[in-house]
């Protein structure tokens, strides 16, 4: 198996993948993705054949995230997949390395060195037709650098990168909330998805703020249309929230980190952004 860096095209053709494995991914994540490290994104190939995929994305000088591990079906238990996961952590190397685990890996992420963190919940409802506070804002890109700045506790290292495109995501909403001298007390993002919408990341300090985001929100995801959240579950008001909603529960995850976990502040992080990239 040859392993390189993949084309955007073929980012987008590991999203089918990925979508056909139940990941449901966004319909624009490529673009963000591919921005956050462009040769972050291994594919294996045989005779020029696509058949395995890891994301290995560097992130600041520090941090790396493992996503996007996948073995074509009729190409899985003939050791490729080992072969592409060695490549990847490789490209990592030095680095405080984080992944988020399903469950039937997680003894496997384990035994690479990885230790648990947290778990993380992926909650699934239904749009609504809630009323928006007054306070929930559209943010644009005039908002862009602020917003970078007030997300910047929320990840281990910087991802600008990424999260330029991913504000400006086609189809996506991007709401904030401020306090009466402007400043701004969090903010959250909606996404289309293969089913559905995904809200991601959601930040804020506040409950209020955090309720009156997810309302705006799901009032943009049209009546029957499912809407995802995926919670960290040391935040027992972020569980709340989703609850509040008539959420369920419906897939998890396990943050995991082969260093030192970075101590990100979860009590205000009621939504994740994307269990692929961090």
């Amino acid at each position: 198996m040859q392993i390189r860096a993949m084309t955007l095209p073929e980012l987008e053709m590991v999203l089918d993948w990925a979508a056909a494995e139940g990941w449901n991914p966004g319909l624009q994540d490529a673009a963000s993705f591919y921005a956050a490290d462009p040769g972050g994104f291994l594919l294996g190939t045989i005779d020029g054949e696509p058949v395995a995929s890891i994301f290995a994305v560097r992130y600041g000088a520090g941090f790396g995230f493992i996503g996007g591990y996948i073995v074509r079906r009729e190409f899985r238990g003939q050791g490729y997949g080992m072969e592409i996961w060695r490549a990847g952590v490789a490209r990592l190397a030095g680095r405080n390395v984080g992944l988020d685990g399903v469950p039937a890996q997680q003894a496997n992420y384990a035994r690479a060195g990885f230790k648990l963190a947290h778990r993380n919940a992926r909650y699934e409802g239904r749009g609504s037709d809630i009323p928006t506070a007054d306070r929930v804002l559209p943010l644009g890109q005039q908002d862009i650098d602020e917003v970078l700045a007030y997300d910047r506790d929320f990840f281990p290292d910087n991802r600008e990168q990424f999260m330029r495109c991913w504000l400006q995501q086609a189809g996506s909403v991007a709401f904030g909330v401020r306090d009466t001298a402007g400043v701004l007390l969090g903010y959250a993002v909606l996404r289309p998805c293969r089913a559905g919408f995904k809200i991601g990341p959601l930040c804020t300090g506040s409950s209020e703020v955090a309720e009156e985001l997810m309302q705006a929100l799901c009032g943009r995801v049209p009546a029957g249309e499912p809407v995802y959240l995926d919670v960290p579950e040391p935040n027992a008001a972020a569980v709340a929230l989703a609850e509040r909603h008539g959420m369920h529960a419906c897939f998890e995850t396990a943050r995991m980190y082969t260093g030192d976990d970075p101590g990100l502040p979860l009590a205000r992080q009621y939504g994740i952004t994307t269990f692929e990239l961090g």
